[in-house]
């Protein structure tokens, strides 16, 4: 059986990592023909990164996991900080505040994938999401 498509990247505890990250995921998903939508997985992705870059304790660097799946795409950020992500998966978030820039990333991952979580890693937490999608079968 052959091995999926994927990706292991690691960027700089740095705001240049969003659109590092952005164009990995852009470039995977349209080289390989996906049809997991490529401008809602960069969003997701932009908004996973930059909240690893402003929220995580330590400055060890950010590491960008992408996995093309036969039922769509899977993208882990990992970041050397233990502590979840407030509400990522905690029902009853609050509306973000209108007059604030901050606080709708997380939102945004729920409404949007088909699937969202955290979990623990050796070196601190991966948090994910999930798009739906096969992959296009190329003609012969």
């Amino acid at each position: 059986m052959p091995s999926l498509p994927s990706w292991r990247v690691a960027l700089p505890h740095s705001a240049a990592a969003v659109p590092v990250a952005r164009a990995l995921v852009r470039t995977a998903l349209t080289e390989l023909e996906h049809t997991a939508d490529s401008d809602t997985a960069e969003l997701l992705t932009a908004e996973l990164v930059a909240n690893a870059v402003e929220h995580a304790v330590g400055r060890g660097p950010i590491e960008l996991v992408v996995e093309l799946l036969p039922t769509g795409c899977h993208v882990e950020v990992h970041d050397p900080d233990p502590d979840p992500p407030g509400g990522l998966t905690r029902p009853g978030l609050t509306a973000p505040d209108p007059w604030q820039e901050h606080g709708r990333g997380l939102l945004l991952i729920r409404a949007l994938s088909s699937a969202c979580g955290h979990r623990p890693t050796a070196s601190g937490k991966a948090v994910w999401f999930r798009l739906s999608g096969p992959p296009r079968l190329r003609p012969a």
